[in-house]
């Protein structure tokens, strides 16, 4: 039976059909890597997902995590789910087999990744946020560091954190206040708060290492003087370092992951912490971490929306109901309802989603492959420029338009859909948080219109139109369907061009950016697009079902979806003011 968590027949079209990863094994860093390693992991993640982490999602989801004011407790399934994760290599995977890793392409570590975010988002969160802190190690922090913290992490005996926000700047993090004060053997003493910290207190490992930003005192204003940290639970004597809980938060979703209000130096002089890298470099450190988060995040939405996709269509093969237009006869029998044009539609729609979505993800993971390990520096850099542009699409795309399979998914379902005997009401609670972390729509549109459009004098979205423009041409010779999927994306894609220079035209950044989520959500909708026709492309003619619900998914996008960035391209080519000229006491 196949599997209602995601689709392996697409994770292998994805991979080996369309992203040809078996061309990586030909690159030093990858060849002891083979086909059947990489079928190998695939199996592994699935199996582990279905078998440890998929059969308690629904009892972490009704069971939170509790704090008496000394130990948080949590259902005993969670510890057992990362023990089996950990002692499968998964955890350290594609990190470097110097720490213990299996060197595997980042792109298939991230398709086996989406098995346990599919499974159990939020017993995934804890190795989820763990390798983050591992990979911002590797990059940024001391030989010292990482053996003292990296290759714990790497076992699952560690798990780690990011600590940014604070209670009284959010995501404004040049207003945050922890401050970090030097000592003459070399640490750090921090003191603050730092809120919405997730897995930020649990017993599932020997320690948690904290990465913390903070601000030491005398270095530069806002920004500029943030400095970047590890504080972890335990020192290396095994004393209980000055980090504590002060609560737990109840989120509407991600209900098993632990998420917390931390206070550091609470006992006295403050928490011993650990300098990653320069003094005042700190958010770039932590860019590093939270650029592969919002890529993870947009995984994490894919495989929710992806696994309440197949669910959905599992249901309504499965259930009867109603009779075909036109139909007189109140004694035939009823249908299952996926005989109905309008629950096909809905189904089209979240396969359109969760399918573009998944290849975004993947096709991201491959540029950090080709950044990383590229044999040429301008293919390295031409990746890291590519992917730069691409990841506030590859967050908050998924983020939004999975969330609305989900909810697509509870359609389909009916009155059901809304019950807790389904699982499909969890999957969109789950997802609702993923609009919000590591960063807002509103952040993320202003990063892409504000910054990445525009950096290096618009060399991002030039790169980005010569990458589409080499599928349009391809798409244009192949004739046909393509040829006309072409046309259309060469259009929306001139039109993104044409708006952008357009809103910075005026010289008046605060007209420009006042719509960025609106630009946003079009230029992710047109990229999302070329990732349909190269899918198209990939699936040629060939026979059978899956290839002609490959075609018929891009039809659907290039007819129903793609027009949708008409009207926000006329809005944006405005200069609208709407926003800006609302008073505030006119709510």
């Amino acid at each position: 039976m196949a599997s209602l968590l995601l689709s392996r027949r697409d994770l292998d079209f994805l991979l080996y059909e369309w992203l040809d990863v078996e061309e990586l094994t030909k690159r030093p860093y990858f060849a002891e890597h083979s086909r059947e390693t990489f079928d190998g992991a695939l199996d592994l993640a699935e199996e582990v997902a279905t078998e440890h982490f998929a059969t308690h999602n629904k009892r972490a989801d009704a069971n939170e995590p509790t704090f008496d004011g000394d130990r948080v407790a949590m259902i005993p399934e969670v510890k057992r789910a990362l023990d089996v994760f950990a002692e499968t290599g998964l955890m350290g995977a594609a990190l470097p087999a110097s720490v213990g890793g299996g060197q595997l392409p980042g792109v298939v570590a991230r398709a086996c990744f989406a098995w346990f975010q599919a499974a159990n988002v939020g017993t995934a969160a804890y190795p989820f946020l763990t390798l983050g802190a591992a990979n911002l190690l590797l990059a940024h922090g001391s030989p010292e560091l990482v053996d003292r913290y990296v290759r714990p992490m790497v076992d699952g005996r560690f798990h780690g954190t990011m600590c940014l926000s604070e209670p009284q700047a959010g995501s404004s993090l040049a207003d945050i206040v922890t401050r970090a004060e030097p000592r003459d053997d070399g640490t750090y003493r921090v003191s603050g708060n730092k809120m919405w910290i997730s897995a930020g207190d649990h017993e599932l490992g020997e320690n948690i290492v904290h990465l913390v930003l903070a601000k030491i005192p005398g270095g530069p204003a806002g920004v500029k003087g943030i400095s970047l940290f590890v504080v972890p639970k335990f020192l290396p004597d095994g004393a209980r370092n000055d980090v504590r809980l002060a609560g737990l938060n109840h989120k509407m979703g991600y209900r098993g992951t632990t998420n917390t209000m931390l206070n550091f130096g609470e006992a006295g002089e403050g928490a011993v912490g650990y300098l990653v890298g320069e003094p005042h470099h700190g958010l770039t450190y932590m860019f590093h971490l939270m650029n592969e988060a919002r890529v993870g995040v947009g995984g994490g939405a894919t495989a929710l929306g992806y696994t309440g996709y197949l669910k959905a269509v599992d249901y309504a093969r499965g259930r009867p109901q109603g009779r075909p237009v036109g139909s007189k006869d109140p004694a035939a029998p009823q249908v299952p309802i996926i005989e109905h044009a309008d629950v096909r539609r809905m189904l089209l729609a979240q396969k359109s989603y969760v399918e573009g979505a998944m290849a975004l993800n993947l096709y991201c993971a491959r540029l950090l492959d080709d950044e990383h390990t590229a044999a040429e520096a301008a293919d390295r850099e031409r990746a890291h420029l590519l992917l730069d542009v691409l990841t506030p699409i590859a967050k908050s795309w998924p983020s939004q338009w999975c969330l609305e399979a989900n909810n697509l998914a509870i359609q389909v379902h009916g009155g059901y859909g809304y019950t807790r005997e389904y699982d499909v009401e969890q999957h969109y609670r789950d997802n609702r948080l993923n609009p919000i972390h590591e960063g807002t729509h509103g952040i993320q549109g202003l990063d892409l219109l504000g910054r990445k459009v525009v950096m290096q004098g618009g060399a991002g979205l030039a790169l980005l139109g010569s990458v589409i423009g080499e599928t349009v041409a391809r798409g244009t010779a192949a004739g046909g369907e393509p040829a006309s999927f072409a046309s259309a994306l060469d259009a929306a894609f001139s039109r993104v061009v044409a708006v952008t220079a357009a809103l910075w035209s005026g010289g008046d950044p605060a007209t420009a950016l006042a719509n960025a989520s609106v630009y946003l959500e079009a230029v992710g909708h047109t990229v999302v697009a070329w990732l349909w026709l190269e899918q198209a492309l990939a699936a040629g003619e060939r026979p059978g079902a899956f290839y002609a619900g490959k075609r018929q998914a891009a039809r659907y996008f290039f007819r129903y979806e793609l027009p949708r960035t008409g009207p926000q391209f006329d809005l944006l080519s405005s200069s609208d003011r709407t926003t800006l000229e609302t008073d505030p006491a006119w709510f």
